[in-house]
């Protein structure tokens, strides 16, 4: 079998190609999950939301095809072990929701924010990356476990595996939960697809097929390169384990994990036992690919903080996306969209959260305007 000293760079490497593609595919067509939902809240325009559907559309089904043809299995992942801490998906999602708006995008968005010469991202990452750390680790990591994390349901307790939607569901038709996961995801996949293309401006916008194919399709490949790629024999515990990821299970995009995990890194570089991750790699790509699109297209512009008031705010969300995404366990693209691709029940709860906090936070900016 092939040790860790071989899949761990493999995954890492693929990870960085993905995500250079990603970051550069982000740039040009401005997808953005913040955007998605400001864009109508202000404007009624759903275009960047049908971006954003289209991906969590291909996300769904790629996974689960790949489930299915027993390429990966997604009961290994994080999203879908069976401690549903439902209290902790909902307090950080909205924590999640309202940071990324106060910091003008979220985790995936900065990156490529980065990329295009904006000083404000470089300054969130920082504080992103700190207030993930210490919600993994640290000082919020205590209060998150001790509190929030303590507010959960077990569905083990109650015979079922994990907190997917097929395992909860096939026992009532009397179906295995392969089956009853590949029907659900046709059954979440088709009304996403219906509703992404009834729009006629979206369907001749090259862009926005690219953006939403491009995150979706991303997603896909991670979980292959991570759950199938990655699986191996460890040559001294002679078990099977997943290498090259920092949970030690199956993962795909997720942008809040990888900030701290990626300041760890760079602190601790001379600790041997750290190593350049799927997520660690996946961060630094969406830069680089970024950087390198924006470079080529001269869109390349340096951008700094407009006031105080704009560094407050940017910081602040900062920490609250850190702290919310750790509790949340991913962000609007961990959470929203390979998360949500397992059919795990607590990325409903988180994604519906984010979007709350983040239309709720937009609404208290325009009341707010109006006022002054």
């Amino acid at each position: 079998m092939t040790n860790a000293s071989n899949l761990a760079p493999t995954v890492a490497w693929l990870g960085f190609i993905i995500a250079f593609i990603l970051g550069a595919i982000s740039a040009r067509t401005q997808f953005c999950t913040l955007g998605a939902v400001s864009d109508i809240v202000n404007m009624s325009d759903f275009t960047r939301m049908r971006m954003w559907v289209l991906a969590m559309a291909i996300a769904i089904l790629g996974a689960q095809g790949l489930y299915a043809a027993d390429l990966i299995d997604l009961t290994k992942a994080f999203y879908t072990r069976p401690n549903v801490t439902w209290l902790s998906y909902v307090v950080g999602g909205l924590m999640f929701g309202v940071g990324m708006t106060l910091a003008s995008g979220c985790g995936s968005r900065t990156l490529v924010r980065i990329g295009g010469g904006n000083l404000k991202s470089i300054v969130v990452f920082a504080f992103l990356a700190i207030a993930a750390y210490m919600t993994m680790k640290g000082l919020f990591g205590v209060w998150r476990i001790n509190t929030l994390d303590a507010v959960a349901i077990d569905v083990s307790r109650h015979g079922i595996a994990t907190q997917e939607l097929g395992s909860l569901m096939a026992p009532m038709f009397g179906i295995t939960k392969k089956t009853m996961q590949i029907i659900l995801a046709c059954l979440f996949a088709a009304p996403m697809l219906v509703f992404v293309l009834k729009s006629r401006d979206f369907r001749s916008s090259v862009d926005a097929w690219l953006g939403g194919l491009g995150y979706g399709l991303a997603v896909v490949a991670g979980w292959y390169i991570t759950a199938h790629l990655g699986f191996g024999e460890n040559a001294d515990t002679l078990e099977m384990m997943f290498f090259g990821t920092n949970s030690r299970a199956a993962e795909s995009l997720t942008f809040v994990a990888p900030y701290g995990y990626s300041l760890e890194l760079l602190m601790l570089w001379s600790d041997k036992s750290l190593i350049v991750t799927f997520g660690i790699a996946t961060t630094l790509g969406m830069i680089l690919g970024s950087l390198a699109y924006s470079l080529l297209t001269r869109r390349f512009r340096w951008e700094g903080f407009a006031s105080i008031e704009d560094t407050r705010n940017h910081i602040i969300g900062a920490v609250l996306m850190g702290a919310g995404g750790v509790t949340a366990m991913g962000c609007t693209i961990g959470q929203g969209v390979s998360g949500l691709s397992t059919l795990a029940v607590g990325s409903f709860f988180a994604l519906a959260a984010m979007i709350v906090g983040c239309g709720a936070t937009l609404k208290y900016q325009y009341w707010k305007m109006m006022q002054e």
